[in-house]
């Protein structure tokens, strides 16, 4: 019993060190600024369950897979890094003409799937953290795995559900400028990640 409270622990620490809840909230604002609450409700529930879906089909069947494709976690991290860095500069930017396009009739929610879910909720480190918990698969260590995701989505749900209240309070200028400090970071652990996959390809 111990041994599963220690290893249900773990597995919440890595995932929400990863997908921090409260510091993707200004990059979901960022990110559907112009919509109505209706189409943010809307990217909200697709991006989580989008994610949700994805790990646990990598939790499930991650090793498979990679197998199958010849992926490798070099690959995978520089790929995935290079999509994280390109969210982060694109949310630096934060130009007024990409607001005036949020703003028009035809919002695409399918910012959902992309950059919100992949590879923002559902990044390179998610997957890599998810397939290294079950590394030595057990039915208990899946399904704790796949438990725990899943309230780390129900969680972010609740927190980007609350992201216009939280908006409200802290204020515009404030966000903003915690958007732009995320999109730096977020830039940064793409390069990161670049650079990870870079160093992993040269070990023999």
């Amino acid at each position: 019993m111990d041994d599963i409270l220690t290893y249900s622990i773990s597995v919440f620490t890595g995932f929400f060190a990863i997908m921090n809840p409260l510091s993707n909230i200004p990059i979901f604002i960022s990110l559907t600024e112009g919509a109505t609450r209706e189409e943010k409700q809307n990217v909200n529930k697709r991006a989580v369950l989008v994610a949700f879906i994805i790990i646990t089909i990598f939790v499930l069947l991650g090793k498979f897979i990679f197998g199958l494709f010849g992926i490798t976690i070099p690959a995978f991290k520089i790929t995935g890094g290079i999509l994280i860095f390109y969210v982060g500069f694109e949310m630096l930017q934060s130009k007024k003409s990409n607001v005036k396009h949020l703003k028009e009739p035809n919002f695409d929610e399918n910012i959902a799937v992309s950059p919100l879910a992949i590879p923002i909720l559902a990044g390179p480190g998610t997957i890599v953290t998810a397939t290294n918990f079950v590394s030595n698969p057990s039915y208990v260590n899946i399904g704790l795995v796949i438990l725990i995701f899943g309230l780390m989505c129900l969680l972010t749900y609740i927190a980007f559900s609350l992201s216009d209240f939280i908006a409200r309070k802290i204020g515009g200028n404030v966000i903003s400028v915690i958007g732009k400090i995320m999109g730096l970071i977020i830039a940064i652990i793409g390069t990161t990640m670049v650079i990870q996959g870079i160093k992993l390809s040269f070990i023999f």
